[in-house]
């Protein structure tokens, strides 16, 4: 295994599983990775270090796994010196974790939804996650980055914000985010993707392309 037996069970096109290894980047930890599919047959490692949910990420140190990225994330932040992930403030490490948590449990689903909307979800799926985009861009506004001057907690967490959701958008002919509607969001997405950690350890755009290309001509000719 890496430093310290390091090792990454994660799925190349998987933004969770990108928050891990961006983590460990900024950390100068290095680590084995091990490539799943997250959609078809699992490890048997897989399994058994996350039994529960059976999902990537999984991150395996020194033997003992922990699941769920906004976790391993935080215990990346508390085991190893270096670079803060999470703010050593307690009010602003409790803010990071509240906006963290809306991130993964409102922006990304109703994002997801919208963008995968049949035209009858269309509106509903399509209000919602502009709502909370606008939520978003109230926090973002007059920021660098969501924690201040420097990649953290809740940038690493947005990552499918800042990376994969133009890429979709581009696919789908869809303008969800748009420099028109939300500037300071988009304005963070711009300065996200030009940091060259950020550049290092997140997926060819092309390669993203094209899989979700592919997921699109399948879903419509299924229909």
């Amino acid at each position: 295994m890496g430093e310290e037996g390091v090792k990454v069970l994660g799925s190349w096109g998987s933004p969770f599983s990108r928050r891990v290894e961006i983590a460990l980047k900024l950390k100068g930890i290095s680590y084995d990775y091990q490539e799943e599919d997250p959609y078809g047959n699992k490890s048997p490692e897989l399994l058994k270090s996350n039994p529960v949910h059976k999902k990537i990420p999984v991150l395996i140190h020194n033997g003992k796994p922990i699941a769920e990225s906004q976790v391993i994330l935080e215990y990346i932040d508390e085991v190893w010196e270096g670079y803060p992930i999470l703010p050593k403030d307690p009010y602003h490490k409790a803010t990071a974790r509240f906006w963290a948590k809306f991130i993964d449990d409102k922006c990304l689903p109703s994002l997801w939804n919208a963008l995968w909307a049949t035209k009858d979800e269309e509106e509903k799926t399509l209000k919602e996650a502009k709502e909370n985009l606008e939520i978003l861009e109230k926090e973002i506004e007059g920021k660098k980055f969501f924690g201040g001057e420097e990649i953290g907690f809740v940038d690493i967490v947005a990552n499918f914000i800042g990376f994969w959701l133009g890429t979709i958008q581009e696919v789908l002919g869809k303008n969800i985010l748009t420099k028109e509607s939300y500037p300071y969001l988009s304005k963070w997405t711009e300065e996200y993707v030009k940091c060259n950690i950020i550049k290092e350890n997140s997926p060819s755009k092309d390669r993203l392309f094209a899989f979700f290309k592919l997921r699109h001509e399948t879903i419509e000719a299924s229909k």
